[in-house]
């Protein structure tokens, strides 16, 4: 059985991700009821036996450590758009081969 790791900072789970080398990174974003209370976001880097976690939530209109922006709808729901979370990761760990996934879609 394999073991899962919290990550407490960004540069950390950064620095597993390049020296780690993964296939995939997966993502879920999570919104609390209502869901503009708390919109948030974890990421799960799948290595060996090992899951390392690291999450982040929101301060205004961005995640807190990963400045990930958070939008509001018409009806003042607060989310995070799929797009800037593969294109946060794509910029920030420069892999062409890095395969991105949603937790809801795998």
């Amino acid at each position: 059985m394999g073991k899962n790791v919290r990550v407490k900072t960004w540069e950390e789970f950064k620095a597993l991700a390049t020296e780690k080398k993964p296939k995939s990174i997966v993502y879920i974003i999570a919104q609390s009821i209502p869901a503009s209370n708390l919109t948030g976001l974890k990421l799960i880097l799948p290595v060996e036996e090992t899951q390392y976690i690291f999450t982040d939530c929101a301060k205004g209109n961005k995640l807190r450590k990963t400045g990930i922006p958070v939008h509001t709808d018409k009806k003042g729901n607060r989310f995070i758009e799929d797009a800037d979370v593969k294109s946060f990761l794509m910029a920030q760990l420069q892999r062409e081969d890095l395969q991105i996934f949603s937790y809801w879609t795998i």
